[in-house]
């Protein structure tokens, strides 16, 4: 899979900076997007918490995140991108006594679905992907210094910020201090000073996972580890923070508070945050057990047909899922996948300048990949059309070529390495180890004149589900 390292990146830049906007939920308005480096963003997305498999849900995220990734690079920054896993938690304790594992076994098999399912939607893995367990010291460390400030204090080996000790909190959820109640996603605890105020760390408990500090043992709070992880990895006043609609309160604006308390500067200058995705209008939710699982789903439909169902609705909205809309994704992405097996995957400068040009405009504009997406396909068809009257199309093709790349879109035919087919030559007599030499077979016999064996091996090929055209440019196979 691509990585960080962009093995399989746009040869195109773009030295075209200012003319892209974003959503800042802490402004509420679309607003021009600047770095603080013009020539690299920092990216800091809230990961997983990893007690069990993903859901369809992470994965609008992850791709949501990825696209901006990808965008950003194209038009000619390099970005830092870390996305943290968050391996000790009240939910993967639960999980673990339920179980009778570990935590850490259950954080381990479940970040090892996570990765499985972003790999197969085609997502680049993150620059850095620091776990909360192993920034423990960041986090003791940030709460010290929250203490000495007065903002934070020890009751019984627990510690709490102060929340009314922070003057600007509330300004990215909009919430008012006395609107707020315990039980409205308010921590409960019975040493707090304020109902309002939640946990940076949490006295040890019969088995539960912990650590030495200052307080005793114990371990940390949520809202804690990202702050001190994004700003070990990425210092204060990055560029991007990102993450669903959901933890906007409280996890985002406690982040806020404790990291802009602990440092007296801005944490995140930008805050992006994707729409949940809806299950017959309920958000998808592990601890309810309303969600359908990221793994099952991308068996039973094209990785790359989930990935456009996610891109089909622009990342700020909330997302019905349904059989019919995946179904949908599915025979688009087959239309794109009909007009890559009759062009060339290749990318070059010969770019059709004025579709880059209308793609770049959507993209500027808030990320709207569906936009985007009607400039693609509209390419599509024009280049279709040149190809039907046989005239030149390269610069139509190697446009949608490069915009697809840009928004991960793998229209390539899917890989058959899972295809046993020595059965099939061993019954042709034909000595294959692979479908390329099953159709070289196929090929040879054709030009000897003996289509008797020909047929058969189109027709056996044909039973697993690989189909072999015949083109000018040569044989070629896919899989249904």
């Amino acid at each position: 899979m691509p990585d960080h390292n962009g093995c399989c990146r746009s040869v195109r830049t773009w030295r075209y900076h200012l003319g892209m906007q974003i959503y800042n939920t802490l402004e509420r308005a679309v607003v021009p997007f600047v770095p603080n480096d013009p020539e690299r963003v920092t990216v800091y997305l809230c990961g997983p918490t990893v007690q069990s498999e993903p859901h369809l849900g992470h994965g609008r995220s992850a791709v949501a995140f990825d696209v901006l990734w990808r965008y950003l690079e194209w038009i000619g920054y390099s970005v830092v991108f870390v996305r943290n896993v968050t391996d000790v938690d009240d939910k993967i304790i639960l999980r673990a006594n339920e179980s009778g594992q570990t935590t850490a076994e259950v954080a381990s098999a479940a970040f090892d679905a996570f990765t499985r399912g972003y790999d197969k939607l085609g997502n680049w893995r993150p620059t850095l992907e620091p776990r909360a367990t192993e920034n423990i010291d960041e986090m003791i460390a940030m709460i010290e210094k929250l203490i000495d400030r007065g903002v934070a204090y020890e009751s019984d080996g627990d510690v709490y910020f102060s929340v009314r000790s922070f003057e600007g909190y509330g300004k990215l959820s909009r919430h008012d201090l006395d609107d707020l109640r315990t039980g409205d996603r308010v921590e409960p605890g019975a040493q707090k000073h304020d109902a309002l105020d939640f946990a940076l760390w949490k006295a040890a408990k019969p088995g539960e996972p912990q650590w030495e500090s200052p307080w005793g043992a114990g371990r940390p709070g949520w809202h804690i580890e990202c702050s001190a992880m994004a700003v070990r990895y990425l210092g204060d006043g990055f560029d991007i923070h990102g993450g669903g609609t959901d933890l906007i309160f409280p996890h985002h604006e406690n982040e806020i508070a404790q990291s802009e308390a602990a440092s007296g500067t801005t944490f995140a200058r930008y805050w992006m945050h994707n729409g949940m995705l809806n299950l017959l209008g309920e958000k998808m939710s592990k601890s309810t057990g309303h969600f359908i699982t990221l793994l099952e789903s991308l068996e039973e439909w094209d990785p790359m047909a989930v990935r456009l169902f996610y891109l089909r609705t622009h990342y700020r909205k909330p997302l019905d899922f349904s059989r019919s809309a995946l179904d949908d994704a599915e025979s688009s992405l087959g239309r794109l996948r009909a007009f890559r097996r009759r062009t060339s995957p290749a990318l070059g400068p010969k770019a059709e300048v004025g579709v880059l040009e209308e793609f770049r405009a959507h993209m500027d504009n808030d990320l709207d990949v569906a936009g985007a997406l009607s400039v693609i396909f509209e390419a599509v068809r024009a280049a279709n059309a040149k190809l039907d009257a046989g005239e030149d199309a390269d610069d139509l093709v190697a446009a949608v070529n490069e915009t697809l790349a840009v928004l991960g879109l793998d229209i390539d035919d899917r890989t058959v390495d899972d295809v046993d087919i020595s059965d099939l030559a061993a019954d042709l007599g034909v000595p294959a180890s692979s479908v390329d030499g099953l159709v070289a077979a196929r090929n040879t016999a054709r030009d000897d004149r003996d289509f008797e064996l020909a047929d058969a091996i189109r027709d056996g090929l044909a039973a697993l589900h690989i189909t072999i055209e015949d083109t000018a440019d040569g044989t070629r196979w896919h899989r249904d």
